[in-house]
């Protein structure tokens, strides 16, 4: 599970030039912009990842003034990334004291307060045709699909010098799964397994690429993958109606994925489509920050667009995301 909200340690803390009441901490790959003098270098402190759900109670002046929004029940505010004084800021940095006063006995690093402040992971809201009607809950044989960011990698980052990769691009639409487990086909969003019902669009997808007549021949078996199109996320690809692209297979009976080239094997021997790959056999970059600047460029399916970022995936279990920075300013 994603930690929307750790005790980290302050790596290092530098001057913004021309800001004289605030200044930028270093926490793994992440920059946050915080008061002056607030923080040390080797400081704990409570780092809260773009994308949480901040309850008001905690930092009011996420509000500005005005009355906050609300989220799954909870008056707050959602971290976006910013830029202040030219310099990129994600997340928020919150002092231990008051932060953690009481709520949990022992404070290390590393520890997940996300529960225990009430800090959730902001979820947009799911399109009426892709929501449908829920089966059950997401089926446990079946990994979810989440990337974990490259910025929380900055210690493991330093052992895949001897890795190669396979990079694809990041599609911005909605997270969608198809399986077979001996008998049983379903259709899942990211985190519900859906009744078919008329006019669901994963269930659409699903009927269009004959997805049950695929497993019927190579097995149990898991795709998981992207729609994207009319009526997702603004469909910033530009497409007529809506597409499914297939980023990961999972062998049900291994619990295993498929590696990178069996899995785009799989894809095409079944007349689906892939993400698009930017590259197949790369070597890792030099580093976390050379990593992030080549998630910045434009779509392979509408170069008229900033790509959100790639994805990387080893030829073993080591996969990670690195988000544009450039694509979360222009969300946010």
């Amino acid at each position: 599970m994603r930690k929307m909200a750790s005790i980290r340690r302050i790596d290092s803390v530098r001057p913004i030039p021309g800001a004289d009441a605030i200044e930028c901490a270093r926490v793994g790959g992440w920059d946050v912009v915080v008061k002056r003098d607030e923080f040390q270098a080797g400081d704990l402190a409570v780092y809260c990842e773009i994308d949480s759900w901040i309850p008001h109670e905690l930092a009011p002046f996420l509000s500005k003034g005005s009355e906050p929004r609300v989220f799954e029940g909870v008056p707050g505010e959602r971290l976006r990334t910013v830029k202040l004084r030219g310099q990129v800021s994600q997340g928020l940095l919150l002092p231990l004291d008051p932060t953690c006063a009481n709520i949990v006995s022992k404070l290390f690093e590393g520890l997940d307060v996300s529960a225990p402040l009430n800090i959730q992971k902001w979820e947009a809201p799911v399109p009426a045709q892709l929501a449908g009607d829920v089966r059950g809950a997401f089926p446990s044989f079946v990994p979810k699909t989440d990337q974990e960011r490259i910025q929380n990698l900055t210690e493991e980052f330093d052992s895949w010098s001897k890795l190669t990769w396979e990079v694809t691009e990041k599609l911005d639409g909605s997270s969608m799964t198809v399986y077979f487990n001996n008998g049983d086909f379903g259709v899942c969003s990211r985190n519900w397994n859906l009744s078919e019902t008329q006019g669901n669009s994963m269930w659409q997808q699903a009927r269009r690429y004959d997805l049950q007549q695929v497993f019927a021949r190579e097995g149990n078996f898991a795709v998981q993958g992207e729609i994207i199109g009319e009526g997702i996320q603004g469909n910033p690809y530009r497409i007529r109606g809506q597409d499914f692209f297939v980023y990961d297979v999972f062998d049900i009976d291994q619990q295993k994925y498929l590696a990178p080239l069996e899995r785009r094997e799989f894809v095409e021997r079944n007349g689906l489509k892939h993400v698009p790959v930017i590259n197949s056999d790369i070597p890792t970059p030099a580093s976390v920050n050379i990593t992030l600047e080549s998630a910045e460029g434009r779509s392979v399916l509408n170069p008229a667009t900033e790509r959100e970022g790639l994805v990387f995936k080893s030829n073993g279990t080591v996969s990670f995301k690195a988000i544009s920075n450039k694509f979360l300013l222009r969300q946010g």
